[in-house]
């Protein structure tokens, strides 16, 4: 490797940038937590956990008496399920497992051997790095309700700031804390596919770490909370088909083309490298999916079983709609082809799984499979950007297929459906939230990539490139055969 010469004023400004600045930012990060804390410690404010949540303070018995009631020295009577609270702390670990270790394999499987380890890094570096901004501010701009502009959350929850566990209604705070913490780590990890074998380490960080601030919380508090804009327009989203899938799709969609497409793209074969590793990820993923979409309705119920019985659905009839597809347009099914049909199955149905029911999973799963091979496939090579894992054509597609078909598929004496709505009304309000938040995505995605790409520069040199990400970014090899 060559000597880097660099001056005594070049070399302060080289580590400010990449080393001293995030030191002290994550200094600053804690003391001001303290501090925080310090302050609110005496006047602790708490959220709803969820718009879906029913309001238990109160309640009354047959007779009239206010069974919430209590007189001074009391202990209040706990709002706490304990069913209900297992299964969202069962929930929250198949959530955090999708990621490690299951997304985290799907994707290192399908790049190039070179790469491995930099794609496992890149998934395990952000479960870290998530975890501590949500402490942080995450969880208190996404569901606070201190401000009434039903796009961001304030402070008032900033690290965890009034949450107890013994306090919430059906499931303790931190329950529910725990469980969208492992939302806000998927989503940004998922777009990790698009910019593989190319982007650098820091800039990762960079981008990431700002675009889950500025983007997915907005599109979350939006969605999501109490006083939520799009939540109390009427928009249904279960488990985050606009909120994850959407995001992460156009954020990907936007991150590929502005970087540019790999060395050799698309003339050169880039192969996956390791198929059963990608298989196996899958099916981490698939299980954990259960989690994901059956957890959503923060109960242990009907809804919940439901839900995981259409997530399955949908899967599997994505699946084979991809699987049968390629067997009779190539002549042989793969298992590359089967087991990413499967992922688009499982996308579309996501914001879908609490209002259809298996007859709508049907459909869904079929026009996903189908719609999602043609967009990662017809689409992606007639425009030429090189969504490497076809994160835009899977996830972005997927979700905003099943944002708009539970429109007609959940109302209510429709099929199976569940949903409480008027088809054509619903389908306008799923319109205009998925599109509003897919543009705000799309905009805000590029100013953050051209920022980053300002502070550290975007990508790796073109020998680093060619060598592989592993030894240049990481100094580390994936095999040593």
């Amino acid at each position: 490797m060559n000597e880097i010469n660099i001056c005594p004023t070049r070399l302060w400004q080289h580590l400010a940038m990449k080393k001293i600045i995030p030191c002290i930012l994550l200094a600053l990060t804690f003391v001001g937590g303290t501090l925080w804390a310090d302050e609110t410690a005496d006047n602790p404010t708490t959220t709803e956990t969820t718009a879906t949540e029913e309001n238990t303070a109160g309640d009354t018995n047959s007779d009239g008496d206010d069974t919430g009631a209590t007189t001074e020295g009391d202990t209040p009577p706990s709002k706490i399920d304990s069913g209900d609270t297992a299964w969202i702390l069962t929930a929250s670990a198949l959530v955090l497992f999708m990621t490690i270790p299951g997304l985290s394999f799907f994707y290192a499987g399908l790049v190039r051997k070179k790469n491995v380890l930099s794609v496992l890094m890149h998934c395990f570096a952000l479960v870290c790095l998530m975890t501590v901004v949500w402490v942080a501010i995450g969880y208190s701009m996404a569901f606070s309700t201190d401000n009434e502009n039903g796009f961001i959350g304030g402070l008032s929850n900033a690290f965890a700031s009034g949450l107890t566990q013994d306090s919430g209604n059906g499931i303790p705070d931190f329950a529910f804390f725990i469980f969208q913490m492992t939302f806000f780590i998927i989503t940004p990890a998922l777009m990790v596919g698009a910019f593989v074998e190319r982007i650098k380490f820091s800039a990762m960080l960079w981008f990431t770490g700002l675009w889950a601030v500025i983007v997915y919380l907005p599109a979350c508090h939006s969605v999501w909370a109490e006083n939520g804009y799009f939540l109390k327009m009427g928009a249904v989203d279960l488990a985050g088909g606009i909120v994850v899938h959407i995001t992460a799709g156009l954020g990907a969609l936007v991150a590929c083309i502005v970087l540019g497409p790999r060395k050799g793209y698309p003339q050169a074969q880039m192969m996956p490298h390791n198929l059963p590793m990608t298989v196996a990820g899958t099916g981490m993923l698939w299980v954990g999916w259960f989690g994901f979409n059956g957890g959503s309705g923060l109960a242990a119920d009907g809804g919940g079983a439901t839900a995981i019985v259409v997530t399955q659905i949908s899967a599997a009839t994505a699946a084979l709609t991809w699987m049968f597809i390629e067997w009779m347009k190539n002549g042989k099914p793969t298992v590359l082809g089967i087991v990413t049909g499967s992922i688009a199955g499982l996308a579309a149905i996501t914001p879908a799984s609490g209002v259809v029911g298996p007859q709508g999973a049907l459909i869904i799963g079929l026009a996903s499979g189908f719609v999602c091979w043609y967009a990662s496939t017809a689409i992606k090579a007639k425009f030429g950007y090189d969504d490497s894992l076809d994160v835009f054509g899977v996830h972005g597609v997927g979700g905003i297929i099943g944002t708009l078909l539970l429109a007609f598929l959940g109302a209510s004496g429709t099929l199976d459906g569940r949903g409480d709505y008027e088809s054509g009304a619903q389908f306008a309000i799923q319109f205009k939230a998925a599109a509003a938040v897919g543009l705000y995505t799309l905009v805000a995605t590029w100013i953050i990539l051209k920022v980053v790409d300002a502070m550290v520069g975007l990508r790796v040199d073109e020998q680093d490139e060619t060598s592989g990400l592993d030894i240049s970014a990481h100094g580390e090899a994936g095999y040593n055969d």
